[in-house]
């Protein structure tokens, strides 16, 4: 299997479906791509019912080529990152691994477009985070639910309004941002540098006013990136994490028990916003974004410093903070179900707190005038709780 055969299985991967996510190849499987969140088989010319753990070597090993470095890290760790470029169809973002022995490949595509905030409609308030002008703004969310999308989109607004450098850091380097207003350079992890904490402490020495930080992964990255955040720069980062609760304990986390204290002052400090995504299946195909959105104010950096309690929760905080933009997951997912997105169960499954959204959703109903339960044929017993011998003499 040459370069032009994986070409050629990547070209026919792509033109099964027009909005093809990611591709896998793994043993015992055939070829196969996600389209709007679901695996589906592709057929190829010659008949592939399940690859070999041969040919899946081959195909692993042909898209890290020579690189020594990947090569390395693959036999050492067992995974490896990089890009790969078709020609004059897309780019990806390639993970090659191991398992029970085997390789196996996830490629992402990469979209060539940057989009805009309104493209994307994406709630407004995102344009208040492109105006920020240091601090910290954490997007989070699991993997594949948007987030480097959503901060492509805040560096694009960033690029029509601000002359200011920007210095990113990712792995790979997914959207390439045209200069405009804004003057890019955009480093990729393995070609531009080896870590993230590296990069970090570097592009510290390049003058930005705003650092793309593709992950915290790491103790280190996390400590320089609060320290960007605490000297004038705006820091953009992303997280692993479900919502605003969890983002903020995986950061201290991080670091030992006597340092918690100064971390939780540091984050209650440098925090700008929180951003929370999920993507939810819609009702005529596809997939739609659902958002926890949180900032500052003197009652979250409260509960940043002294943890959340009865009463004093992220959730409850943001749920009082509407008027400012903010929103909860179960408002976000409410709404969607009001624009007929999503369909109930759906919107259930994905809530944070059911039985907020299930009451949520009666309400739309009652105002849509549509019957908020089954139960039906109800009645008064006017005989219960008398005597026998007065039943049924009214």
């Amino acid at each position: 299997m040459r370069k032009r055969e994986i070409d050629h299985f990547l070209r026919k991967m792509l033109d099964m479906h027009d909005n093809v996510s990611d591709l896998i190849v793994t043993v015992d499987r055939p070829f196969q791509v996600e389209h709007d969140g679901v695996l589906k088989p592709v057929p190829m010319d010659v008949t592939i019912d399940s690859l070999t753990p041969f040919q899946t070597e081959i195909f692993a090993l042909n898209l890290v080529g020579g690189d020594r470095r990947n090569v390395e890290q693959l036999l050492r760790t067992g995974s490896c990152d990089l890009s790969y470029h078709l020609a004059g169809k897309a780019r990806f973002r390639v993970n090659v691994f191991s398992q029970r022995g085997y390789y196996s490949v996830v490629m992402r595509r990469l979209q060539t477009q940057v989009p805009s905030i309104d493209d994307l409609t994406l709630p407004q308030i995102f344009k208040k985070v492109a105006q920020e002008r240091n601090g910290i703004v954490f997007v989070t969310g699991a993997t594949g639910s948007g987030k480097t999308t959503s901060l492509a989109a805040i560096l694009n607004e960033v690029n029509d309004h601000r002359p200011v450098h920007i210095v990113t850091l990712e792995d790979p380097v997914e959207f390439v941002h045209h200069h405009r207003e804004a003057t890019f350079n955009q480093r990729e992890l393995g070609s531009d540098f080896d870590a993230y904490a590296i990069g970090l402490r570097a592009a510290l020495r390049q003058a930005p006013k705003i650092i793309l930080v593709g992950e915290m992964r790491d103790r280190e990255t996390v400590e320089i990136g609060l320290s960007a955040a605490e000297t004038g720069h705006l820091v953009l980062t992303t997280l692993h994490t479900t919502d605003a609760g969890q983002t903020i304990n995986r950061l201290l986390g991080m670091f030992d028990t006597e340092e918690e204290k100064q971390v939780r002052i540091r984050l209650a400090d440098s925090m700008r916003f929180i951003v929370c995504q999920r993507l939810l299946p819609k009702i005529d195909g596809g997939r739609v974004a659902a958002f926890e959105i949180m900032g500052n104010d003197l009652r979250v950096k409260e509960v940043i410093l002294q943890g959340e309690s009865e009463g004093k929760t992220f959730y409850e905080i943001t749920e009082g903070n509407r008027a400012f933009g903010w929103c909860t997951f179960d408002d976000s997912i409410l709404g969607l179900y009001q624009d007929g997105l999503v369909t109930q169960e759906t919107a259930v499954a994905y809530a944070s707190k059911r039985a907020v959204v299930r009451r949520g959703i009666d309400r739309i109903k009652a105002a849509r005038g549509e019957k908020v339960t089954d139960i039906e044929g109800l009645e008064m017993d006017r005989d219960y709780g008398r005597p026998a011998r007065q039943r049924g003499s009214d």
